[in-house]
């Protein structure tokens, strides 16, 4: 009766972990499924990116005016907020990653709020912003976690593991829970916030399409900005945090 129920159990699990929210364009490589959706909006977002970026510093000027200024800027504000939360020695380096993070996460937002996705149309499901799917928060999240291990591990070495038995050996198991929450935390936050503001305005766009969204899609903007800064900045403050050694 035991090892019935215990299948049964491990049965519904299984269930559970099947259910979607929504439908998914999927691609079959090998035996793997991918979410095709996800792939041709982030490279969408890319383009953008890069193109937007190329067009600003096509012709530098002496005295920057215009997108120069704003190319100039973004860079300077990347770099200040690097070294504000890692320090000035150390800061360097990790300026190409946290800006990478902060412009795919910023530009994939504002797309959800300004581009009208579902005009893109696919064989099953339907296109949004990258960040609207948990798949490509959860992949920033891993990511922002594989960098900080790496932080700690190049500046301190194997000492670096050190810091779960800090102040004492029976915080082992908090320690260890609580950088299995940064990830989860990071993905959910963003993901949560971007999948309900455009619930909002799609929600407000039904009944009337031309007064009340408009200003929603502002607010929509302004929160995804501020999502984009606070993932950024919770990621070189996790890089910073475990090359000082706070659990020392």
């Amino acid at each position: 009766m035991h090892i019935a129920l215990s299948l049964i159990s491990f049965q519904d699990l299984y269930e559970v972990s099947g259910v979607e929210v929504g439908q998914h364009f999927y691609w079959q490589v090998g035996s793997l499924q991918v979410h095709g959706q996800v792939l041709i909006t982030s490279w969408i977002v890319i383009a953008i990116s890069l193109g937007s970026a190329i067009l600003a510093a096509r012709d530098p000027q002496t005295i920057p005016s215009g997108s120069q200024n704003f190319v100039e800027y973004v860079p300077e504000f990347i770099r200040d907020l690097t070294r504000t939360q890692i320090g000035e020695e150390e800061y360097r380096p990790w300026v190409p990653f946290i800006g990478t993070m902060f412009l795919f996460i910023f530009v994939s937002n504002w797309s959800g709020a300004l581009l009208p996705w579902k005009i893109l149309e696919l064989p099953d499901g339907e296109s949004a912003a990258p960040t609207n799917d948990i798949n490509t928060t959860v992949a920033l999240a891993l990511l922002t976690s594989v960098a900080y291990f790496y932080a700690g591990f190049q500046k301190k070495g194997i000492s670096y593991f050190g810091k779960y038995i800090r102040p004492t050996p029976i915080l082992l198991p908090i320690n260890i829970l609580e950088d299995f929450t940064k990830p989860l935390s990071l993905s959910f936050r963003l993901f949560g916030n971007i999948l309900a503001d455009e619930l909002v305005v799609a929600v407000l766009v039904s009944p009337v399409p031309l007064v009340v969204p408009i200003p929603m899609m502002f607010l929509g903007l302004f929160t995804s900005a501020i999502q984009a800064l606070i993932f950024a900045t919770l990621a070189a403050a996790y890089i910073g945090e475990s090359m000082e050694g706070h659990h020392q």
